[in-house]
């Protein structure tokens, strides 16, 4: 492409280079003799390609991965504090040879590599906890109550132990999930004391099925069970901590949304209603959660980016109305900032509100909050692509050649 007198747009373009000659861009084969005949010309060219300066980026999270594959092959469970030191010396390491061509990527490959390992290997020690292997009769059990769940028939609660009682135990789970009767769930932050049977967490049902033990050993449960007579509250030993008292304000909230929905609109109407903005859908009856998944339609019930969307969406524009019709303080303050801003405050609000699941806090991230930081800052979103065609310019990087863009302008419309 070449200049063009009169145009608006200008664009040069880069002469190609030989597959025999580098420039200052790949200083780590200048210099250097060939290593192959004509025929190995071109993967000298392409392997010199690979390694400038930016290439190799990529390839961090794959030795990320590595140090993680390096993990589950272990014969047995790594210890932390050594991993972590040679990951945290490797690291410096590739700081001091920074200016080394070849040595710097490669450190930077084993530290990235030994970072994964060392990080799983946090992660495993962090959720390690007892687990049951067999089952256990008339165990005492007192503890807080840290979740609670309203089903068809029974009520569910999780209780991080504090004490147990029982011959047959030797290492006693940190969190149990037991069932008791209907409307007898105690409320989330309270002590209780009660007597109970314990299971071992259930093994799939068939070779590739869901795997309930491993979904509540990564939940920090290590028993299931069911409650044996009266549950009763009693006084605690010790204040309960802060993330506790965090989730009693957050459960008791939800409930009172939920009873006072569910009071205004009885039937599974109320309940879908409370499902979509308490995130509560223990209460919705068995044969519409069946058809719900059986027309596909299950995943509306999930609160996730276009529930944030439309919370963050009309919260921001309502703030934003409201302060357009002061015009003292509209033509004087970026109310656009200050309408993101109640936008994101919203959406985290909704967050909390909903049990902060995975799929809402990954929509969370996503959407309202990535949106509304940019707005409140005065940056561009990168969540989404511009819309508008006057700030596309397109560069494509070839092999041999990289078309330069120093303007780019569409040309004027015609009349």
């Amino acid at each position: 492409m070449s200049p063009r007198r009169g145009a608006r747009g200008q664009a040069a373009t880069w002469p190609p280079r030989a597959p025999a000659g580098y420039g200052p861009a790949f200083p780590w084969f200048a210099g250097r003799p060939r290593f192959g005949a004509a025929p190995f010309a071109y993967v000298r060219f392409w392997l010199a390609e690979e390694v400038a300066p930016g290439r190799l980026i990529p390839w961090l999270p794959v030795a990320f991965a590595t140090g993680i594959l390096v993990y589950f092959v272990a014969q047995h469970e790594p210890i932390v504090a050594p991993a972590s030191a040679l990951a945290l010396a490797l690291i410096l390491a590739a700081i001091v040879a920074r200016a080394r061509p070849i040595a710097f990527p490669l450190l930077v490959a084993a530290a990235a590599a030994c970072a994964g390992f060392a990080t799983i290997t946090f992660k495993s020690a962090l959720i390690a906890h007892p687990v049951l292997h067999h089952a256990a009769g008339d165990v005492t059990i007192a503890g807080w109550v840290e979740v609670r769940e309203e089903r068809e028939r029974s009520d569910r609660i999780v209780v991080k132990v504090e004490r147990l009682e029982s011959r047959r135990l030797n290492d006693a789970p940190e969190r149990v999930r037991v069932s008791v009767r209907k409307g007898q769930a105690p409320p989330v932050g309270a002590f209780i004391e009660m007597q109970t049977r314990l299971d071992a967490p259930r093994a799939p049902l068939r070779p590739g099925g869901y795997d309930f033990a491993r979904d509540l050993y990564f939940q920090g449960i290590g028993a299931t069970g069911r409650a044996l007579g009266e549950i009763k509250i009693a006084s605690p030993p010790h204040r309960p901590s802060l993330w506790l008292v965090y989730a009693a304000v957050i459960e008791s909230m939800r409930d009172g949304i939920d009873r006072r929905i569910r009071a205004a609109v009885p039937g599974d109407a109320g309940s879908i209603a409370s499902a979509l903005i308490t995130g509560k859908r223990d209460a919705i009856s068995g044969p519409l959660n069946e058809a719900m998944y059986i027309s596909s339609l299950a995943h509306v019930l999930s609160i996730s980016g276009y529930h944030m969307a439309v919370v963050a969406g009309v919260v921001f524009f309502l703030v934003r109305a409201v302060l357009a019709l002061i015009p003292g303080f509209a033509l004087r303050r970026p109310i656009k900032k200050g309408a993101a801003l109640a936008a994101l405050a919203a959406a985290t609000f909704y967050l909390l509100l909903s049990g902060a699941e995975v799929a809402t806090q990954r929509s969370y991230y996503m959407t309202p909050s990535c949106s509304a930081r940019s707005l409140s800052t005065g940056r561009r979103s990168r969540c989404v692509p511009s819309a508008r065609p006057r700030s596309w310019c397109s560069c494509w990087r070839r092999k041999r050649s990289c078309i330069r863009v120093s303007r780019c302008r569409l040309p004027p419309r015609s009349r």
